[in-house]
């Protein structure tokens, strides 16, 4: 049985992926945050969103010892973070500065692998932070990446299809070609080690564009030799399959799909055993827990589930009600906050963890024009909540419900592709698409002259002012 047990939505656009420490839940956003949660009850950490990125964040990761976490970014870095006070420890540059796609630990920890838009690979001395070697696969785009359980080799996955396992010293030692049509999305290695014969063996996941998930086995011989097999290939899923994850043990692999669902399989014997239904747009995330028995998933809704999964495969799936200690999607989030009743009010509140203040904003009728006006002064003197932390904290909540509901409900058309803020001053690049003037200048002064939508190269710099989607963003402007 799997059991949706709750449902986090503080980030303000699509999540693109989660990734879990003994304690910790990471996850990552295209609104340039990370978010942290503790996993005895989901609640928000105190340094939690993280906002050292200036673009969107595509991939993030623990450490072994969950002591650090590294999330990589459209805008060139990985950012090395400590998960005891949130403070940035390193930043790595990606060689060329390309917007970076995927990063991994090593499992123990002394290396740290990212791959890039044009296809490059840095491989990082963890505990120096320094580059430790570089390699690439031409006229591709890195989008996965993981360590085996011995964390000897690395396998990545690209747009091109193909799966690649490389060494420490950057050697490629076998290339499968066409292991997914139109592409690989996601890739992972399972945890055990099996050795016999003069060889030891891997459990492989991968999935793409092609609609598939599909199980390997990596061979490398005493030779040196290695070579995949394929052993299932899972076909539970209707559209692009855009993540998967083992559990702890093996037993269990999740994956994530353009057509909304999540399937959970014996990963041994390749049999469905759930379909799961919650997401009400892409599932681009996937990860199990290494401690206890749950699993989250993102979307493009903008939402993380957290689901658990009990004994036996009855192939039920129950939905948990929660209260506020629950975290449940609100119908609040689809309003302005200017419209926001008492209720609304309490509920984010809520959602925020700071329940305690509920009674104390109700007694005070603050709805949600009381809200977005409240000051310092206000909280002290009308409100009488006498802690300055407090205080501070429910101002930063609400400076951050102000700039993410400037986006809420935005047709996509008008957020800037890079920034995912609703643009002023748009303009047309040379590739097509519409960006807003100031992005799009800096990014052609920093990133090689690359389209942020193709990755192909700009035929031009010069930037055509969009005057019919500035007047069309001004009307909508308007009518909110």
């Amino acid at each position: 049985m799997v059991s949706l047990i709750c449902t986090l939505q503080d980030h303000r656009d699509d999540v693109n992926w989660c990734a879990f420490s003994p304690t910790l839940l990471a996850t990552c956003s295209a609104d340039k945050t990370v978010r942290i949660y503790n996993t005895q009850d989901f609640s928000e950490v105190p340094y939690s969103p993280l906002s050292g990125h200036g673009y969107g964040v595509h991939c993030c990761c623990f450490s072994a010892c969950g002591q650090y976490l590294a999330s990589c970014s459209t805008d060139g870095s990985t950012v090395v973070w400590s998960t005891d006070t949130g403070e940035i420890e390193a930043v790595l540059e990606h060689p060329g500065r390309n917007p970076v796609r995927v990063c991994a630990f090593s499992p123990d920890s002394s290396h740290l692998v990212s791959g890039a838009s044009d296809g490059t690979l840095g491989l990082w001395d963890f505990r120096t932070k320094t580059l430790h070697r570089t390699g690439a696969v031409n006229d591709t785009t890195m989008v996965a990446c993981s360590f085996t359980p011995c964390g000897q080799m690395f396998v990545t996955g690209s747009t091109y299809g193909d799966l690649r396992l490389w060494d420490l010293d950057m050697n490629q030692l076998h290339a499968e070609k066409n292991t997914h049509d139109l592409g690989v999305t996601c890739c992972c290695f399972g945890p055990k080690i099996l050795s016999g014969s003069g060889t030891v063996q891997f459990r492989l996941a991968s999935c793409g564009q092609d609609s598939t998930l599909k199980i390997w086995t990596v061979s490398r011989s005493n030779t040196g030799s290695c070579k995949m097999q394929l052993l299932h290939t899972l076909t539970g899923q209707s559209a692009p399959v855009l993540s998967c994850a083992f559990s702890a043990d093996g037993q269990l692999l999740v994956s994530g799909s353009v057509d909304k669902t999540v399937t959970v399989y014996d990963a041994s014997q390749g049999t469905l055993l759930y379909t799961l239904n919650q997401h009400e747009r892409y599932v681009t995330a996937c990860a199990f827990s290494p401690s206890t028995p749950l699993f989250a998933t993102g979307s493009m809704d903008k939402t993380v589930n957290i689901w658990r999964v009990e004994d036996g495969h009855s192939g039920h799936v129950e939905t948990a009600t929660f209260s506020c200690e629950g975290r449940k999607l609100l119908c609040h989030s689809r309003l302005l906050v200017s419209d926001w009743s008492e209720e609304d009010v309490g509920a984010w509140l809520c959602e925020e963890g700071l329940q305690a203040l509920v009674e104390n904003f109700k007694a005070n009728n603050i709805d949600g024009a009381e809200l977005i006006s409240l000051t310092k002064e206000t909280l002290a003197s009308e409100l009488n909540i006498e802690s300055v932390g407090l205080r501070s904290k429910v101002l930063r909540k609400v400076e951050e419900l102000k700039a993410g509901c400037v986006c809420t409900g935005v047709p996509d058309e008008y957020l800037c592709p890079i920034t995912r803020e609703l643009m002023k001053d748009p303009v047309i690049a040379a590739d097509g698409y519409s960006y807003e003037r100031e992005a799009i200048e800096s990014w052609i002064a920093t990133k090689n002259r690359s389209s942020p939508m193709t990755n192909l190269p700009l035929q031009t710099t010069l930037l055509t002012p969009n005057r019919t989607l500035k007047m069309a963003i001004g009307r909508w402007r308007t009518s909110q």
